[in-house]
């Protein structure tokens, strides 16, 4: 199978300011690419009934378009083939200096190949998609990707791609659902439609508050990242 993979961020400054935020999250929409067309045209169409123009994004959420947001909760909840990994990482405990050579860049890509090479099966085709960002070592994505390629031998990793985010609606798809998980976990939500939405998700389709999941969780999955190297 053919699967694309859209990921994004949330809280990113905590790696290099460890006060910023208690949690880091990273994570990705998983999508087969036979569905990707049929995705984007009925997510266009909830867009267009709602008179949204403008991107998905977690940081626009306001109680105007409250509507819009529980439809699209909904919307990635009935499909089957829509699925979401984030990984949450505690800032405090990210020790660059003696892992990464100070290099809070470096350690950023490690905790993207732990989101992404654990939901990569053998057999499969992976197409990946971050949000475009500008690195100080030009050659991160490639990196990424040769270590995604050597780690997985029986799945082909066809390419790691920056895009932006504008341009792709399963990474505004990503940018919404790591920014609610996000937001949850870092008890940052003070705006009214932002915590209306993470108690829909938690009381509709969760059945409980927001917090890691088991690591068979197949469409809502929350990895709270053990830097000892466990689950």
């Amino acid at each position: 199978m053919n699967i694309e993979v859209y990921c994004d961020e949330s809280g990113l400054e905590a790696l290099a300011n460890k006060t910023a935020h208690k949690y880091v999250g990273i994570g990705g929409i998983w999508i087969p690419a036979d569905k990707r067309a049929t995705f984007k045209e009925q997510l266009n169409r909830i867009k267009a009934a709602h008179n949204i123009h403008s991107e998905i994004k977690w940081k626009k959420v306001s109680p105007k378009y409250i509507d819009f947001y529980i439809n699209l909760i909904d919307y990635f909840f009935a499909l089957d083939f829509l699925r979401f990994r984030v990984i949450l990482i505690e800032a405090q405990k990210v020790d660059n200096c003696s892992y990464n050579d100070s290099d809070n860049e470096l350690s950023f890509y490690k905790f993207y190949y732990q989101l992404l090479h654990h939901w990569i099966f053998d057999y499969n085709q992976y197409d990946i998609f971050l949000d475009l960002k500008v690195n100080r070592n030009k050659g991160r994505l490639n990196e990424l990707h040769r270590v995604l390629s050597n780690a997985n031998l029986f799945s082909k990793i066809k390419q790691v791609q920056g895009l932006p985010s504008e341009q792709s609606a399963g990474i505004q798809l990503a940018d919404f659902f790591t920014g609610l998980v996000t937001s949850k976990m870092n008890n940052e939500v003070s705006e009214s439609a932002k915590f209306k939405l993470i108690k829909y998700v938690e009381k509709e389709y969760l059945r409980k508050e927001i917090n890691h999941t088991s690591y068979t969780e197949e469409k809502f999955n929350i990895f709270k990242i053990n830097l000892r190297g466990e689950w």
